[in-house]
């Protein structure tokens, strides 16, 4: 199974988008421990929404095209880890450990954990 952990930043703190060098070693290890363990199918920091972001939205049929920054939103996907895993419970195990990694860095965090759709899940 795969499973996608989500962490969220505060777009409105831009200090939380420039890890220090000892975030960036944490997560090296945790990257590290995670391919090793050969879980890990890729995993990937995504820039704040002032940095070449755009968001597409439809309402009723109509196609909008706004570019950042998303100031009306606070707290956006900031990155992921696509895992392999054989379980939730495993996939919960790695996003505690995934938590780990910004605990010392002193700011509140959410990751969700969430299972990938695949094409047997579709097939009725």
């Amino acid at each position: 199974m795969r499973f996608m952990l989500m962490h969220k930043l505060d777009e409105n703190k831009p200090e939380l988008w420039q890890p220090d060098e000892a975030f960036i070693a944490r997560m090296g290890a945790f990257i590290a421990e995670a391919n090793q363990a050969g879980v890990l199918l890729a995993g990937e920091g995504l820039r704040p929404s002032s940095v070449d972001a755009g968001r597409i939205t439809v309402t009723d049929g109509k196609k909008t095209v706004t570019d950042g920054p998303f100031a009306e939103t606070k707290e956006l996907i900031a990155g992921f880890a696509l895992l392999q895993v054989r379980d939730k419970a495993e996939a919960m195990q790695w996003g505690q450990r995934f938590v780990d990694v910004f605990i010392e860095s002193g700011h509140d965090l959410e990751v969700d954990v969430r299972r990938v759709t695949e094409m047997e899940d579709l097939a009725g």
